[in-house]
């Protein structure tokens, strides 16, 4: 069951910060650096904490971490831009899973599909680079939650069904029952585990008693070299101009680049100006299926991702869109439990942050002790031979996370925005960005209207470009489009509001005297707080 469609006209307000995640404990979290006088980066990375604590249904710090960073000091230059995603073990193998009949990497319960957590790394580099509070003060609101206890959320307990036999899932079996809602739950190994990051760094993580669980859990996947690597790199954003803008997201090997590609198809055709008139919504399905169609074959680590939204190569992908017809798409031949939380403080530098286990608990196993469930994120790799995203040693898969910030055309920082939803991510972005830049929508607007995405038969989050023959478009009731997209020859799937991959979306907006944040009510536990 889902609630009734929320619409919410206003976002909220502030001068001196703003903090939108999907659970108000790690809202709260972020808030509490920038009172004590921390700024963004403090404030995200301490939200982020806190979401690992209790929403490890969707992400942890078993899992990776991207962000994109501006602020005074980068206007009319690039955000800065973290990768933080973890690399594959020295013993990944494709030819093995090949040799066992595999053509595609295991989903569930499969060591294999599990690389090594970047969140961690991402969290110290953040830190190191442009935190201003220590590193102890940062995470001690998450140490709070995990040793005194959170009330266990409802969709927290909805999702415990899929690890009742998991090892490692004592924290939310108190007396070997399920969680209840509002349930006080404590997270020991957790709470462990940050005072270990406090005080030696990323190495009391990697090289401690979550590193030696890992090895211990994986006999030959994971070396002691491996941890030692650090997972987290600053790199080179990747940028379209857009509706009088500038869009900005995190290159290869995330799936970023296809928000900006279909922003850039779309604003090359006659995209009508109000969100309601179903041509709006044709344009942006078709710029979103063309942009993506290839994806399989083009994403990977090492991508070209400028050359990915070039318009050499968009061109002819807006020239096989028609205003009248949906398309119809060819499969190439190769072939979620994520969160976004954004932090603007009051000197205008924004974060713009994602955090994942790819899938739910992620892979549905867990490193005893600390209990933390480690991502299954492996399973974008591909194991045909010769692919340039097959698994290997030391490469990391391709990504769903996608995380985007918004340049005004003086170079200074308009909005941080994101959404959480497997391949869901960039086509949820896209949308937001045409109803804020090129419809002039108001936040509350942009983030509380129906949504289109595009769904295959029983999707697993990183599936639809394979099977992009079977593409419907799902659309949450309520929305203006269905009978004039069913008119053009789409597919269409009925959906409640909420329910799918509609994505749990946040953005601030920075104005000349304010910020307006608002946390998405699909998520229905999120907050946006404003100072």
């Amino acid at each position: 069951m889902t609630d009734a469609p929320v619409r919410v006209e206003d976002a909220r307000l502030g001068t001196k910060g703003m903090v939108c995640t999907v659970d108000q404990l790690a809202s709260v979290a972020g808030l509490r650096m920038l009172v004590a006088g921390g700024n963004a980066a403090d404030a995200a990375i301490a939200a982020s904490a806190a979401l690992a604590v209790t929403t490890q249904h969707m992400c942890g710090m078993g899992g990776d971490l991207w962000a994109l960073l501006h602020g005074p000091e980068q206007t009319g230059g690039a955000p800065l831009t973290l990768n933080a995603s973890g690399r594959a073990g020295s013993g990944a193998d494709a030819a093995e899973l090949r040799a066992e009949g595999l053509t595609t990497m295991p989903f569930k319960k499969d060591i294999r599909s599990v690389s090594i957590p970047g969140c961690v790394d991402g969290w110290v580099a953040l830190h190191e680079r442009c935190g201003s509070l220590d590193l102890a003060e940062v995470l001690q609101p998450a140490i709070d939650l995990a040793e005194n206890g959170f009330p266990a959320s409802p969709l927290l307990v909805a999702s415990l069904r899929h690890i009742v036999d998991t090892e490692g899932n004592d924290d939310y079996f108190p007396d070997g029952r399920p969680a209840v809602t509002g349930q006080l739950l404590r997270r020991p190994g957790v709470a462990r585990s940050f005072r270990a990051i406090a005080e030696h760094g990323r190495d009391g993580w990697y090289l401690g008693e979550f590193g030696e669980g890992l090895m211990a859990l994986a006999p030959g996947q994971f070396s002691r070299d491996d941890l030692a690597a650090h997972q987290a790199e600053w790199v080179e954003p990747t940028v379209v101009d857009v509706w009088g803008h500038r869009l900005w997201t995190v290159p290869p090997n995330s799936q970023g680049y296809l928000s900006l590609a279909g922003a850039a198809i779309a604003a090359g055709l006659p995209l009508p100006e109000d969100p309601d008139d179903p041509l709006w919504a044709h344009i942006l399905v078709e710029s979103a299926k063309q942009a993506a169609v290839d994806r399989p074959e083009v994403l990977f680590e090492g991508a070209n991702g400028a050359a990915l939204v070039s318009e050499d190569r968009l061109g002819p992908k807006r020239d096989a869109i028609s205003l009248e017809h949906a398309s119809t798409l060819v499969p190439p031949g190769i072939g979620g439990g994520t969160i976004y939380l954004c932090v603007v403080d009051g000197d205008g530098f924004g974060v713009s942050l994602m955090q994942s286990n790819a899938a739910g608990f992620g892979s549905d196993l867990a490193v005893p002790g600390v209990n933390v469930f480690l991502q299954n994120r492996g399973f974008g790799f591909s194991i045909t031979e010769g692919h340039p995203a097959e698994l290997g040693p030391g490469r990391r898969p391709p990504s769903t996370l996608s995380p985007a910030l918004i340049t005004s055309s003086d170079g200074r920082l308009r909005t941080v925005l994101g959404a959480m939803g497997g391949d869901g991510q960039p086509q949820v972005v896209l949308q937001m960005a045409a109803r804020l830049l090129h419809a002039g929508q108001r936040p509350g607007r942009v983030l509380t209207d129906p949504r289109f995405t595009l769904n295959v038969p029983n999707p697993v989050g990183f599936d639809t470009w394979a099977k992009s023959d079977q593409i419907a478009v799902a659309l949450e009731e309520g929305n203006p489009w269905a009978a004039g997209l069913e008119a053009r020859g789409h597919q269409l799937e009925p959906r409640r509001w909420g329910e799918g991959l509609f994505g749990h979306a946040h953005l601030i907006d920075v104005r000349s005297d304010h910020l307006a944040g608002v946390a998405d009510p699909r998520a229905r536990i999120g907050a946006a707080i404003g100072l």
